[in-house]
Formats: structure tokens, C-alpha cells, sequence
């Protein structure tokens, strides 16, 4: 089986709710795995997506929000540099989209990006700002 095909059965087994029907399953997929804390799953659903756009109108947003949850991959793992270095590839490809884009705040997630890259850098690499307890959210906006 090929690795397109398990994405979509994985995704497929997350039961995503009703208004998360209305965007592409692996993008809706991504925010439920990420909210599950399961960046790396999460990274791996949305390069499923960014395979078939990446040199498309949306190619540098999806690889953002793959770099965002690889740096939460790095930061689980305690590897605070590069999960710093993720940061801000992150926002530095998410910043050329609108504030909202595909129904993300897409704002909120650069701020996001340079709260986390702040801290790595401000404790030298020694203290994570990443905790389970406390893991970031994203949510999709609802379509009004």
C-alpha cells in the first residue's frame, strides 16, 4: 500500500466533525493531530496535501504548518535549536498569507511561532516553553 493511500485511511479513522467536512480531510486532519499533540502524524497528513501544491498558490502555507509541527516534533524530543530554527521558517513562510487563510488565523499562529522561538533563544536553549500541560491549540475559524 502506498504511503497517499495509508494517509488516507488514517484520516479517514479520525472522525473529524461536521464543519471540518468542508475543507480537505488531511488539512483538517493535521489540526485535530496537532491538537492531539501527534506533531509528527501531523506533519506527515499535511506533507501529504503540500506534495500535490508545493510549488502552488498554497505551497509555502502548508509547508509553515508543516515546519510548526516539526518544531513541536523537535521540542517533545528536547532538541530546542532546531525546533528554534523551525519557528521561524515557520513564520517566516506563513507571513506571506493573508491574517486569515483557509480558514486559520494565520496571525496568531506567526505570533505563536515567536512566542516559542523568543523563549528557546532568551534561555539559551536550556529551558523548554513547550509542556503537554500547556500545548498550544489550533482551531479553524467557522465559516459564518
Amino acid at each position: 500500500m502506498k504511503k497517499n493511500e495509508r494517509i488516507a485511511e488514517f484520516v479517514a479513522t479520525l472522525g473529524l466533525a461536521d464543519d471540518e467536512a468542508l475543507v480537505d480531510p488531511r488539512y483538517a486532519g493535521y489540526f485535530a493531530l496537532f491538537n492531539a499533540q501527534r506533531y509528527y502524524e501531523a506533519h506527515d497528513v499535511l506533507e501529504d496535501l503540500w506534495l500535490q501544491d508545493r510549488d502552488g498558490a498554497d505551497g509555502l502555507f502548508y509547508k509553515g504548518l508543516i515546519q510548526l509541527a516539526g518544531a513541536f516534533v523537535h521540542l517533545q524530543k528536547s532538541r530546542l535549536s532546531p525546533g528554534a530554527r523551525l519557528f521561524a521558517l515557520a513564520r517566516r513562510n506563513l507571513a506571506r498569507f493573508p491574517a486569515h487563510h483557509h480558514r486559520l488565523n494565520a496571525g496568531d499562529v506567526c505570533r505563536l511561532c515567536d512566542r516559542f522561538e523568543r523563549a528557546l533563544i532568551a534561555s539559551a536553549f536550556l529551558t523548554n516553553p513547550w509542556t503537554p500541560a500547556h500545548a498550544p491549540r489550533l482551531e479553524l475559524c467557522t465559516i459564518s
